[in-house]
């Protein structure tokens, strides 16, 4: 039976001794977990783990609680949207055989942060009528705020108010999707109509979620790839470099944030020109993770973040 996978995103990108401290409680119950990525700019961080249903749901609740203790969101500042300290849990079915036993970890999951931890808990995705984050993120924690007080939204679990240092946690079910940035030589508007016009909900690629974002002196085209097959991630790639190029802009480095799935990896050393990228231990070879960060403009991959990899092991 294949593990679980949780993706959980922290209002914290600054302190490693904090976000090691909370990946840690992620894994003291069985979960392992694979990779824990860090961004100062955006201050922001992301862990990946794995996990049977017992062993990721203790796992959860536990790192939630953790965050709740160290984050507080009063002192926080960051270009990137968010609700809370423990901002977004989703629960990950590899397979898609899998999806019922990751809405019962998710459902637990959050009925035990509101009982338990006392934070009010919205859910999205599978598990809350294919809202996705935004929904909530809209206007901002403030708003979020104002929209629990005059009784718009309601958490399904926890209080009906937001906590004063940690917000609220999002939880949810998704399917596997890709977190993925790119640098721009230009100026923000450049990057904020680049997002426009890739994005689903602009009328961009089917399964694309973007936004244009000022970090320090320099711009980002920040990406969510939420459907990995409707778009392959190299193709969004493109059409951002196609775009920008219109806008007499450049695109600079690609950053992924957390793991890939691998047949992104092999669709992407294809479109590089590799024939025959996978080995026989069913991964891409090393001619097809260098391909593959070429077309996506990243300086290097690895073996070591493509998420098969690390299931495997």
């Amino acid at each position: 039976m294949a593990p679980l996978e949780s993706v959980p995103n922290l209002s914290e990108g600054r302190e490693r001794s904090i976000v090691d401290a909370i990946a840690k409680a992620f894994g003291k119950s069985g979960a392992r977990v694979l990779d824990v990525h860090l961004d100062p700019d955006h201050h922001r961080s992301v862990v990946t783990l794995v996990g049977e249903e017992q062993a990721l749901e203790d796992g959860l609740v536990a790192g939630i609680d953790e965050a709740r203790r160290r984050i507080d969101l009063r002192r926080h500042s960051g270009v990137h949207p968010r609700v809370g300290a423990a901002d977004v849990v989703p629960v990950v079915p590899l397979v898609p055989d899998d999806l019922a036993r990751a809405l019962s970890v998710a459902r637990a999951v959050a009925r035990r942060t509101g009982e338990e931890l006392g934070l009010p808990v919205f859910l999205y995705g599978e598990l809350g009528e294919g809202r996705r984050p935004a929904f909530f993120r809209r206007g901002g924690l403030d708003e979020l705020g104002r929209r629990i007080a005059a009784a718009e939204l309601a958490p399904p679990h926890g209080p009906a108010r937001l906590d004063p240092g940690a917000g609220a946690v999002l939880v949810g079910v998704r399917a596997p999707l890709v977190a993925f940035n790119l640098d721009l030589q230009g100026s923000l508007e450049d990057a904020q109509a680049i997002a426009r016009a890739v994005r689903e909900s602009s009328g961009g690629l089917a399964g694309v979620q973007a936004l244009g974002l000022a970090l320090g002196d320099r711009v980002q085209v920040s990406t969510n790839l939420v459907d990995i097959d409707a778009t392959p991630l190299h193709r969004l790639v493109e059409r951002v470099v196609e775009v920008a190029a219109s806008r007499g802009a450049r695109v600079g480095a690609g950053e992924l944030v957390g793991l890939v799935p691998a047949r992104c990896v092999v669709a992407a050393a294809h479109a590089g020109g590799v024939t025959g990228p996978v080995g026989g231990d069913g991964l891409p070879t090393t001619s097809a993770l260098d391909a593959a960060a070429q077309t996506l403009h990243l300086v290097q991959l690895r073996e070591d973040g493509v998420l098969e990899w690390h299931l495997r092991a």
